[in-house]
């Protein structure tokens, strides 16, 4: 019997490339990262610290700074946990469940992520304005939406509550009904099943969604900067007190309060890696049991 003598090409992997293109590839990432992330974060702490470490020390306890940093502390405080619930009650109900109205509902969560910060604050402003009916009646009753802190705490969940509900839609999606199911039929009441079946189920979503909220709700400019009349020591959040300090050529104190939420955007990034990690290893645990 002849034998086969053809010699088979040597196939090549396709994730595969040539010393040349990966270590130019590799080269470039490095090169954008370093001129677009690195050297402006780093920047930053060069221009805080310029003058030394007391300046920096005296800027951030100036009292209008530190009425920026405990308004975005309060803003963030009420925004957050408001969008949790709301996060888990969509993505609970859009998962879980088959309702007319459901595709409407989930574009209308998208809806922040297409729509420019600056509407949204224009929005609210057109909707408690003075020279709206609304507006005119929260003005005979004394109560306060725009230039004051409610405003601030409406126009930063608008453009913060996508981010719990959108982390846990595809998580709850892909995990299905079947623990929900199970556990209702043992006897499990509703409250039972979300709490020791769904919950942890979503937990590690839950908690990047969370992290994702709040580091863009401290860092959130342009709804804010609408809906606060930039009244100093009463509405300005940390994001337009570092607005206002460099336009008053005040550089130190600008970039003093930069510094901090570089700060947030450093920990948000260590934490989500650390969240991931953990989910990583969990998922690998349970595939080997």
């Amino acid at each position: 019997m002849a034998l086969d003598t053809t010699v088979q090409p040597k196939l090549r992997s396709v994730t595969t490339e040539h010393r040349i293109a990966r270590y130019g590839l590799i080269i470039l990432s490095l090169v954008f990262l370093l001129l677009i992330l690195l050297l402006p974060l780093a920047a930053v702490f060069v221009e805080a610290f310029r003058k030394g470490t007391g300046p920096f020390l005296e800027a951030l306890q100036d009292a209008e700074t530190l009425s920026a940093i405990s308004l975005t502390l309060i803003v963030a405080g009420v925004s957050v946990p408001l969008n949790l619930v709301f996060g888990i009650t969509a993505a609970w109900a859009i998962a879980k469940f088959e309702f007319k109205g459901k595709a409407f509902l989930t574009t209308l969560i998208d809806l922040p992520f297409s729509v420019s910060p600056v509407i949204s604050g224009l929005v609210f402003v057109l909707l408690f304005g003075a020279n709206t009916w609304l507006g005119h009646w929260l003005s005979a009753n004394d109560i306060k939406i725009l230039f004051a802190v409610p405003g601030l705490i409406l126009a930063t969940m608008f453009v913060t509550f996508p981010f719990v509900a959108r982390e846990l839609i595809p998580l709850m999606q892909e995990q299905g009904t079947a623990d929900e199911e199970a556990a209702l039929s043992l006897g499990a009441s509703g409250w039972q099943t979300f709490w020791y079946v769904t919950l942890p189920n979503i937990k590690w979503g839950l908690l990047y969604g969370v992290l994702l909220c709040n580091a863009r709700a401290m860092g959130e400019f342009g709804a804010v900067s609408v809906v606060s009349g930039h009244i100093r020591g009463q509405t300005n959040t940390m994001p337009l007190q570092v607005e206002i300090l460099y336009n008053e050529y005040n550089f130190t104190g600008a970039f003093a309060v930069a510094t901090l939420l570089a700060l947030l955007a450093l920990v948000t990034l260590v934490l989500k890696t650390l969240l991931e990690m953990r989910y990583s290893a969990e998922i690998s645990a349970s595939r080997r049991h």
